[in-house]
């Protein structure tokens, strides 16, 4: 995972079983992904839960995970393993067995626990969890042959081989910039936090702005440290009459800064304010006056909904938002293995340009390890996220 958050914090992200992902070769057209955990101190391995199968099919599949990893990646470890779980009972028992690994969050257990797989048969690494110990099982996959679907949302650890089926914050950027200037909103300013996260979103919208015809009137990066993020929210109010649209991406910030924008003067009522994706699971923006009406990309959340319920029944807890990934990850493989016979892991059929349906809409694989995911438009309302513009079914061509 790429993203930690400014205290050490989950940023979460994002029925039908996946009797409704199938392999694109097998239609003409698609039908229906996190580091936003903190690893804390480089975790050290210490007595890692015993090696565990899931299923009884001919197909070994390796799922690494940081199960015996302290605080919320080991809470998020076990979550995810329950969802992958769940999927090999909703797909009816397929012809795959997981080879459950843990990595404890260290990259060294995690290069290791790939080593390992292989040397049992494993056909498909799915995970890990996080950026460098995606990096670390890339290099004994790739040597094998071996493909990798990572849960990382850090696209630099992307690449050939090295699908990411997680929720890019390019991603988030790209629907939000074209649905805004397709509603006339053509001038931008941004608010964005001084880390990696705000790095990754500021290349996005310098890309994707001129992209669809929009320009960035002003862009600035603000401090951790909330006593001392008035001034780049002064310089951007005072552009504010001359921008259609505010972008303030990150959900920890975005209520303090609005309420700091109208104080320093923006006419909010005015200007549309833009979010993200991670403001989809945060009640605080709804509960923001000052953002009632703003604007962000993020998955349908019905999708998510439907999963937690199931869940909920047959594990009587709450999933953790990055379990849906594991989920859709499984049942992707179990469809393929279905589907596709011995081409079923192969380049070809992982990056088909029709993509895959899952918990959380459309997705596709890019060549160079990316993904490109449907997602909604969504308006802030007291009561939560509602749809303004709809999830597209199927994508066009690959861009």
């Amino acid at each position: 995972m790429g993203w930690v958050s400014h205290q050490g914090r989950i940023l979460t992200r994002r029925r039908a079983a996946f009797g409704v992902i199938v392999a694109a070769a097998a239609l003409a057209a698609c039908t229906n992904i996190g580091d936003r955990f903190s690893a804390g101190p480089a975790a050290q391995p210490g007595e890692p839960p015993p090696p565990t199968t899931l299923g009884a099919g001919q197909v070994r599949v390796a799922l690494i995970l940081p199960l015996s990893a302290p605080g919320n990646a080991g809470i998020a470890a076990q979550s995810m393993k329950n969802a992958a779980e769940m999927a090999l009972d909703e797909f009816k028992n397929p012809n795959i067995q997981l080879l459950v690994k843990d990595d404890a969050g260290a990259p060294q257990t995690a290069q290791a626990a790939a080593q390992q797989s292989v040397d049992e048969g494993a056909e498909m690494i799915l995970g890990p969890l996080f950026a460098q110990s995606v990096s670390a099982v890339s290099q004994v996959a790739r040597a094998r042959g071996i493909p990798v679907i990572a849960f990382s949302t850090d696209a630099s650890v992307a690449s050939r081989g090295v699908y990411l089926l997680s929720f890019l914050p390019e991603s988030d950027v790209r629907r939000i910039v074209e649905y805004s200037t397709s509603r006339g909103k053509r001038s931008f300013a941004a608010l964005l936090p001084d880390n990696a996260y705000g790095a990754v979103v500021e290349a996005a919208l310098q890309q994707d702005a001129p992209r669809h015809s929009g320009r960035i009137v002003a862009l600035e990066k603000y401090p951790l440290d909330p006593n001392k993020m008035a001034d780049p929210v002064r310089r951007v109010a005072q552009t504010a009459n001359r921008v259609d649209s505010i972008f303030i991406p990150d959900n920890e910030d975005a209520p303090r800064i609005a309420t700091m924008l109208a104080s320093s003067g923006a006419n909010l009522k005015r200007v549309q304010l833009l979010g993200t994706g991670l403001w989809g699971d945060d009640m605080r923006i709804a509960a923001a006056t000052q953002l009632d009406g703003a604007w962000y990309a993020a998955p349908d959340p019905a999708g998510f909904r439907n999963f937690a319920a199931r869940y909920r029944a047959r594990y009587g807890a709450e999933p953790v938002r990055t379990a849906a990934l594991a989920y859709d990850a499984v049942a992707l493989v179990a469809a393929l293995v279905k589907t596709q016979g011995q081409q079923r892991f192969s380049e070809g059929v992982l990056t088909n340009p029709s993509g895959f349906a899952g918990i959380d809409g459309v997705f596709r694989f890019r060549r160079d390890g990316t993904n490109e995911r449907g997602l909604a438009v969504m308006r802030v309302t007291p009561t939560g996220g509602q749809p303004i513009s709809p999830a597209p079914k199927s994508f066009g061509p690959a861009s």
